[in-house]
């Protein structure tokens, strides 16, 4: 009898490994052939080109990050805006950013995928919504092909000059026919729509605060003929409101539904402060939520409804939003973030690691698009795996429950991190060359835009 083939690659032996199908192995093995998982299992594994030991380990699937400002990086903990309410951090740094160009949105995007893999991060999106400079988003992608993340760039776009009451300069601002036709182009060029793509282009015009109306249904109508997704911020702050029914008359949620939004093409920021009916609308069109707890608690000023959401019906992902107002790009630490919220907001009951578990993988593949495909281990599905080591004092005592443990406990980060049966972290070291010289480049510009020495 002729031989099975060998598989690329096998993780094996994992304390505990969870599909998020239903299933969790103790003992658990996941082998991966041309970027697709083949086989999950226990016992005796396949044999494999390639294997990587889990002992210790809980395994899971990679870990998707539906929100985010990578770009952000580059001021990072800027001491004049730490304790600054949303629209001053945003008027203060958007003066900054209009330095961005091709080099800075390259270094910063390949310094924060790196990140974000030794945060136990498969796939990304990034909201780049500051365009100072053409092919910023082309540059970011020439990262993502490096460093090898999978990645959901989406165009961000704000077309509300300051005059008209916009709270970024005009030089970011840009005219709606221009912001169209920049969309369509990165579609074409980019976005690949086949199973286990590595990279997918989403249309995504920034808040009510800086992109008109007309922008936002122009949008929504692009992307239903190019079948592609859309992503914005929505219902952030408390004064949101406020502004909406000033100057539109409505609503947030009903200015988003008004300007053909409100379906399960859609995906939202933060979504903090949504009353019962939006809830519920949400649920009803399955439009999708990303939260991004740190975010929200540093500077967007409340817990978002995360039970109320998913009940309904609606999509929750997980966010790490920007790297100047969370500051740090770890899926890891926004899970235990977001368990942390769940039960200040519901109780000891309102939310447990496994829920998180859950944002963190198939919620956000939901948001995505991407049910099936991504945020599980199983035949068919993407072969995206994270272990996490759970050894050592930190995890001294926590032998009754793995998942549990992995967010009350450590900190933890990842001993591998595979994208597509690639491993990006290996052995808790990043497999990529060139991070000290990136590191140079990164702080070299980092402080010229901060005035620092």
């Amino acid at each position: 009898m002729e031989a099975a083939p060998l598989a690329d690659l096998l993780v094996k032996d994992a304390r505990l490994l969870v599909t998020m199908t239903g299933e969790e192995l103790y003992g658990g093995w996941v082998s991966i052939r041309d970027g697709f998982v083949e086989q999950v299992g226990r016992g005796e594994p396949p044999a494999a080109r390639e294997v990587l030991d889990a002992g210790g380990c809980l395994v899971t699937p990679g870990l998707v990050n539906t929100h985010h400002h990578i770009f952000q990086n580059l001021t990072r903990a800027f001491r004049p805006v730490v304790n600054a309410d949303l629209l001053t951090w945003l008027h203060v740094l958007a003066r900054i950013w209009t330095r961005l160009d091709e080099e800075a949105s390259y270094v910063s995007a390949w310094i924060g995928l790196a990140e974000l893999a030794l945060g136990g991060c498969t796939t990304t999106t990034d909201h780049l919504h500051v365009h100072p400079a053409p092919r910023l988003v082309d540059a970011e992608i020439a990262a993502a092909r490096e460093v090898g993340l999978r990645f959901h760039p989406a165009r961000g776009a704000m077309d509300l000059r300051e005059e008209d009451g916009g709270v970024v300069p005009n030089v970011a601002v840009q005219p709606l026919d221009s912001i169209l036709e920049d969309f369509e182009r990165l579609v074409v060029a980019y976005h690949d729509p086949a199973p286990g793509a590595m990279l997918r282009v989403a249309l995504g015009p920034s808040s009510v605060f800086d992109s008109t109306p007309e922008l936002m249904r122009a949008t929504a109508e692009l992307a239903e003929r190019l079948d592609v997704r859309l992503h914005t911020h929505l219902a952030q702050v408390p004064g949101e409101e406020a502004y909406c029914l000033e100057r539109f008359g409505r609503r947030p949620v009903d200015l988003f539904d008004d300007v053909g939004w409100g379906s399960a093409r859609s995906w939202v920021a933060h979504c903090i402060f949504p009353d019962a009916d939006d809830v519920e609308r949400l649920g009803r069109w399955g439009t999708a939520v990303a939260h991004c707890p740190s975010s929200n608690s540093l500077i967007c000023e409340g817990i978002a409804p995360v039970a109320e959401l998913r009940a309904a019906g609606a999509p929750v992902g997980l966010g790490c939003d920007g790297s100047a107002s969370t500051d740090h790009a770890s899926l890891w630490l926004e899970a235990r973030t977001a368990l942390l919220l769940g039960r200040v907001r519901n109780g000891p009951t309102g939310m447990s690691a496994r829920d998180v578990l859950a944002l963190a993988t198939i919620g956000s593949a939901a948001c995505l698009g991407r049910e099936g495909e991504l945020g599980v281990l199983a035949p068919g599905g993407c072969g995206d795996v994270v272990a996490w080591p759970l050894e050592g004092i930190p995890f001294a005592g926590a032998v009754s429950d793995p998942v549990e443990a992995w967010l009350r406990c450590g900190p933890v980060r990842p001993r591998h991190t595979i994208v597509g049966g690639r491993p990006i972290v290996r052995d808790g070291e990043l497999e990529l060359p060139g991070v000290d010289e990136m590191l140079r480049r990164h702080e070299r510009i980092a402080r010229e835009w901060q005035g620092v020495r």
